[in-house]
């Protein structure tokens, strides 16, 4: 099959399609879009890892890895006549520009804030359908995104807290809650009040503009290499990890600490 006159774009939906064909891949003609969900996800994380790193090479290789997956799930649903790539191409520049009318249209909006709102006004429009501004939070987004998505929302008409002390009020108020529950025996309850806690700190994170996904990301990177550098010591000191002691280990940790792991 001749390829090397198709514009990308087009040639790597034909390759998508010629993967799929009776004589093409064994493995992506038994592909569905429930079995490709957990690379979806993977491909999105590797990315997510370049754009940290500022990995300009590795960003492009695992956008292109991140776009096959669009490419191959809209392929799937071609062949089950639902819609082509097209119409997925289609359907997001359609939205973009009745989204965007301060750029497209007549409108004039110059600030960031004031286009928010308009966004989320339009889109309360489009989904018109939907009984609450938080149906279209994805169900299954990692617990700590999810809580910030939520709070986002609300916070959006008004449904907001006024001062920074008050959140941290609320947090030491569901931290007494949950040594109350904890010291008491109380399993469930103290899941819930563990879970009121972090939601909490989630609030106070997004409303002094900090975003906890790269927060806690940030904290457990510098906890892995501050934890090599104890192990590395070990090694050099020819001890078993697991024969030092607590304090030996603590001494260690603070020694990567202070080389400014």
């Amino acid at each position: 099959m001749e390829f090397k006159e198709k514009q990308p774009l087009y040639l790597l939906a034909e390759i998508a399609a010629r993967l799929r064909a009776e004589d093409g891949c064994a493995w992506d003609r038994e592909q569905t879009s429930q079995t490709l969900k957990p690379y979806l996800i993977e491909e999105s994380y590797e990315l997510y890892d370049a754009i940290e790193s500022n990995n300009r090479e590795h960003m492009k290789e695992e956008l292109g890895d991140l776009l096959y997956q669009v490419y191959a799930h809209a392929q799937i649903a071609n062949e089950e006549k639902h819609f082509s790539i097209d119409d997925v191409a289609q359907g997001i520049i359609d939205k973009l520009i009745y989204r965007h009318p301060h750029v497209f249209g007549d409108e004039t909006i110059t600030d960031a804030k004031e286009v928010i709102d308009r966004w989320e006004k339009i889109k309360k429009t489009e989904k018109s359908h939907r009984e609450s501004i938080l149906d279209g939070v994805p169900v299954h987004l990692p617990g700590l995104l999810k809580a910030y998505r939520v709070q986002q929302k609300v916070s959006r008409i008004g449904f907001d807290w006024e001062k920074t002390d008050d959140v941290i009020a609320k947090i030491e108020e569901e931290l007494e809650e949950f040594k109350e529950a904890f010291k008491d025996g109380k399993k469930e309850e103290s899941i819930d009040e563990a879970g009121d806690i972090l939601f909490s700190m989630v609030n106070l994170l997004r409303f002094t503009g900090i975003n906890p996904e790269e927060a806690l990301q940030r904290t457990v990177k510098k906890f892995i290499t501050r934890f090599g550098h104890v192990e590395k010591r070990c090694d050099e000191m020819n001890r078993p990890m697991d024969e030092m002691t607590l304090e030996e280990l603590d001494a260690l940790w603070e020694e990567a600490k202070k080389e400014k792991f």
